[in-house]
C-alpha cells in the first residue's frame, strides 16, 4: 500500500499515521496545508522520500484552498504557503526539493485553474517516481548482500518512510524477492523508537526475520559477529557526509573498527549538491520528547535536554550510497557525478 497519496473522491491528501504503529493501521485524510504542517511536525509522516511526497501534495492542496480569484495576489499566498511548508523540517533536504519541483510545474500555469491542475498532477508525478526509485535502489542494492546475510538498519528507512517499498528497507526486500534468506537486526531508535515501533512492524508483515535491539547493544552485536552489513537511509546527502537519524554516525563508527560495510540507500533527490556539512541545521526538537514517554514522565520535568534529531556522518565512513542510478563509492566529486547522471 502506498503511505501518503491523493484521495480525487474526497479531494484531500490521505497518509498513514505513523505515530500509531504498531498499535493500529490508522489513515488520515488532510483537506488544509495547516493539518499537513502539524502532522510533519508530529512525525505522522516522516521519512524524506515520503517528506518529498508531502511537499508536493501540500502544494498541491494550497493551490486548491487559496480563495483568492485574483491571479496576482493569488500566486503571492501560494509562493508565502510553499515557503512556510519548506520550514516544517529544516534538515530533511526532500521536503524543500518536492515543494519547489511542485512550484516550478504550477508557476507555468496561465490561469489558477491550469496552476491547480499542474500542482495535483506534479505532486503525483513525485509520488509515482519515489516508487519506481525505490524500486530501481532496491534491485542496486541487492547485489550487495549475500544469501544468509544479516543486516542491522537504524530508524525506518521502508515503505512508512517512502511511498512504497522504502530504501533501505526495499533494498532487503529485493534481496528477499530474488530468493535470498536475509535476517535484520532493528535498533530501536530513540527517543521516538521508529525501529522499534516501524521497521519491526513493516518486516513483520512481510515475514521478513527481524530481531529488535536497544541503539546501545549495537557495537555488542557487531563485535560478536551477528551482523554482516549495515544500511542505513539518509535524510541530506552532502558532499561529505551523510545526515540520517541521530545514532547513525555511532553505528557508522563501529561498523568501521569491526570492518562491516557501512551502506547509505538513497535516491538522488536526497542529494543536496549546494552545501558542505557545516552548512547544514540539525533539526533541535522538544526536551519533552526525553521527558516523557507514552504519557508517561521518566525524568525530571525541569532537566535540561538537548534532542537533535539527525547527525552526520563522514564519508570516510561509508562504503557506498545505493541510488536508483548505481552504487557510489565515496570519496565522491559532486561536480563529476552531476555530469555523469545528467543532474
Amino acid at each position: 500500500m502506498r503511505t501518503i497519496y491523493w484521495d480525487d473522491k474526497k479531494g484531500c491528501v490521505t497518509l498513514v499515521d505513523q505515530t500509531a504503529l504498531p498499535v493500529k493501521l490508522l489513515l488520515l485524510d488532510i483537506h488544509e496545508v495547516r493539518d499537513l504542517e502539524d502532522a510533519i511536525l508530529k512525525l505522522k509522516v516522516r521519512g524524506a522520500p515520503a517528506l518529498g511526497a508531502a511537499g508536493g501534495f501540500g502544494v498541491a492542496l494550497l493551490a486548491y484552498t487559496i480563495k483568492s480569484r485574483d491571479i496576482k495576489e493569488y500566486i503571492e499566498k501560494l509562493m508565502s504557503g510553499a515557503d512556510e511548508l519548506k520550514g516544517t523540517r529544516p534538515t530533511a533536504v526532500n521536503l524543500s526539493w518536492g515543494v519547489e519541483r511542485t512550484m516550478r510545474k504550477a508557476l507555468t500555469g496561465k490561469d489558477i485553474s491550469e496552476i491547480q491542475s499542474l500542482a495535483l498532477e506534479e505532486a503525483k508525478a513525485i509520488a509515482d517516481d519515489d516508487v519506481a526509485r525505490c524500486k530501481a535502489i532496491g534491485e542496486h542494492g541487492s547485489k550487495l548482500l549475500e544469501d544468509g546475510d544479516t543486516v542491522m538498519t537504524h530508524c525506518n528507512a521502508g515503505r512508512m518512510a517512502c511511498v512504497d517499498w522504502g530504501t533501505a528497507l526495499g533494498v532487503i526486500r529485493s534481496a528477499v524477492a530474488e530468493g535470498k534468506k536475509i535476517k535484520v537486526i532493528s535498533c530501536e531508535t530513540r527517543p521516538l523508537n521508529q525501529g522499534c515501533r516501524i521497521t519491526t512492524w513493516e518486516l513483520m508483515e512481510d515475514g521478513i526475520p527481524v530481531t529488535l535491539i536497544t541503539d546501545s547493544m549495537s557495537g555488542h552485536v557487531m563485535r560478536k559477529g551477528m551482523v554482516d552489513k549495515v544500511i542505513v537511509g539518509a535524510d541530506r546527502i552532502v558532499e561529505d557526509a551523510v545526515f540520517n537519524k541521530i545514532g547513525t554516525y555511532t553505528h557508522s563508527v563501529v561498523a568501521k573498527a569491526h570492518g562491516i560495510p557501512f551502506y547509505v540507500a538513497a535516491p538522488f533527490s536526497t542529494f543536496d549538491f549546494t552545501k558542505k556539512e557545516k552548512d547544514v541545521v540539525i533539526e533541535e526538537r522538544s526536551g519533552d520528547e526525553l521527558r516523557y514517554w507514552g504519557g508517561m514522565q521518566i525524568a525530571p520535568k525541569d532537566v535540561q535536554v538537548y534532542n537533535p534529531a539527525f547527525d552526520a556522518t563522514p564519508m570516510e565512513n561509508v562504503t557506498a550510497i545505493i541510488t536508483e542510478l548505481g552504487i557510489l563509492k565515496p570519496p565522491m566529486d559532486f561536480s563529476e557525478i552531476k555530469k555523469k547522471f545528467n543532474i
